[in-house]
């Protein structure tokens, strides 16, 4: 049976600072015509993985047969935006490629409004994910293994890819970086007790993997199953639009799974296992400029 994901992303772009934004983020950096890209990417890239259009080509038969049958799936992707704030007006891609919700949200919460939809649509999908617009998957195995993960280890667990950031072999050394270190216990202990089954191990493909409660476990996104996506949104915690972890974007991103779940990351042995791409460059820059 063909596997269903819904994929909701939270898009807004100003090119001003808005009043509340006291740090910067993508949604008030950059060009309209960057922005517009970055998003093109996520949505085209979930599609391009998770979509039925994939074939292999027979020089014989000048056919295509269907190809990846054994990983079926179909992506629906709802993008919420507020205040006609953000560039779909420059995304060059085909009809159905994405639904657009329309608020009248904060910019800084209109993450919740993923939620909300996530919330509208249970009993409909086998996953329910949230994706910052500016996140690109480039895994096609990356639902399988989710799904592998959660067998091995039950449903109270989630596995969070690791984002990172690749740029020109000009930029420096380093050509790829994962960028979400270690935080400080005091900014995840109130929400999470790390101590608690700390690592998970297992072999794939005879490679040894290490998996780890981590201190960091905001990746932009996430990705839960139908049984993990009911469980978080009966939580009368759910939809309460906090900024209890480090602010309201991280929060729509990572508070509501960290509080709900054991968040596991691979370890920096075997990262690339579960990994997410930041599109852009502005992490490994930084890098640079600090002489790393």
């Amino acid at each position: 049976m063909t596997m269903r994901v819904l994929v909701t992303i939270p898009h807004y772009f100003h090119t001003s600072r808005e009043a509340g934004y006291t740090r910067p983020h993508g949604s008030n950096a950059g060009s309209d015509v960057a922005r517009a890209d970055a998003l093109a990417q996520a949505i085209s890239w979930l599609h391009r993985l998770f979509g039925p259009a994939q074939h292999w080509i027979d020089p014989k038969t000048l056919t295509a047969p269907i190809a990846n049958g054994d990983l079926s799936c179909t992506a629906d992707v709802v993008v919420c935006t507020t205040a006609n704030r953000h560039v779909l007006d420059l995304l060059r891609l085909p009809k159905g490629a994405f639904e657009h919700r329309a608020t009248s949200a904060s910019p800084l919460l209109l993450g919740y409004e993923c939620h909300e939809v996530l919330r509208e649509r249970i009993g409909r999908y086998d996953y329910y994910a949230y994706l910052e617009d500016d996140l690109i998957v480039r895994d096609p195995w990356l639902l399988a293994k989710f799904a592998w993960f959660t067998t091995q280890v039950g449903d109270e667990a989630l596995l969070q890819p690791n984002r990172y950031e690749v740029g020109p072999l000009t930029l420096g050394p380093v050509a790829k970086a994962y960028i979400d270190g270690d935080l400080p216990d005091a900014a995840t202990a109130p929400f999470q007790d790390v101590s608690i089954l700390p690592e998970l191990s297992a072999k794939v493909l005879d490679v040894p993997l290490l998996f780890r409660r981590t201190r960091n476990p905001h990746s932009g996104c996430f990705f839960l199953n139908a049984k993990q996506m009911a469980h978080w949104s009966a939580r009368p915690d759910f939809l309460d639009r906090s900024s209890a972890f480090i602010g309201p974007l991280e929060s729509a991103a990572t508070l509501g799974v960290m509080r709900s779940f054991r968040i596991y990351k691979a370890a920096p042995a075997c990262a690339s296992f579960c990994e997410i791409e930041h599109a852009g460059a502005a992490y490994l820059a930084n890098l640079r400029r600090r002489g790393g």
